[in-house]
């Protein structure tokens, strides 16, 4: 959580007036390589929605998470709905590991009945746009989809683009605010 990446989406999601809470899994904590089993990293998710509800019971609560945590999320969304939350934010969501193209990692998703929202590379080896486009037309219009142009698993851009991360982050992180003013229409 204390990841330039991370630290810098909660600076730049602040200064749009969008409060965030972040929070590790226990392996991250313990520096272990090998991710927790499914039911821990669920009731950790779980423990987090809880814990920003208690901080902030009248604010509108949305939940998500990079990579393993907007997987984790909307598998614990899918498996009993996270009291209070009224959509999930995935940054990079992880549908199949690199060059092994699936949508096996998107089936919970349907029973996700909540809006969301995937923000993902076009570059990310972690979901293909061939894998992802038909998971998000399946899921119709619970999912919203924002295309990060150029931009890897880790929302990198190449030089090339003559575009710099920052500049291209502010980008993704105003329609994620766009997105979450939606939701209180």
């Amino acid at each position: 959580m204390g990841h330039p990446f991370m630290s810098a989406v909660a600076s730049e999601l602040a200064a749009l007036g969008i409060s965030s809470l972040r929070y590790q899994f226990p392996y991250m904590e313990k520096r272990a390589k090998r991710p927790d089993p499914p039911a821990l990293c669920h009731a950790t998710v779980r423990a987090a929605v809880d814990a920003a509800r208690a901080l902030e019971p009248a604010v509108p609560l949305l939940a998500g998470g990079k990579s393993f945590g907007a997987r984790m999320t909307s598998q614990s969304q899918a498996a009993a709905p996270l009291h209070g939350v009224r959509g999930l934010i995935f940054l990079g969501f992880p549908l199949h590991p690199p060059k092994q193209p699936s949508d096996s990692r998107a089936e919970h998703l349907d029973r996700v009945l909540i809006p969301m929202l995937f923000i993902q590379g076009t570059r990310d080896e972690f979901a293909e746009s061939a894998q992802l486009a038909p998971v998000i037309e399946r899921l119709g219009a619970r999912a919203s989809f924002q295309p990060v142009e150029a931009a890897d698993h880790s929302f990198h851009v190449p030089a090339r683009t003559g575009r710099a991360d920052a500049e291209v982050r502010a980008e993704w992180l105003r329609a994620l605010a766009a997105w979450v003013d939606s939701l209180a229409d």
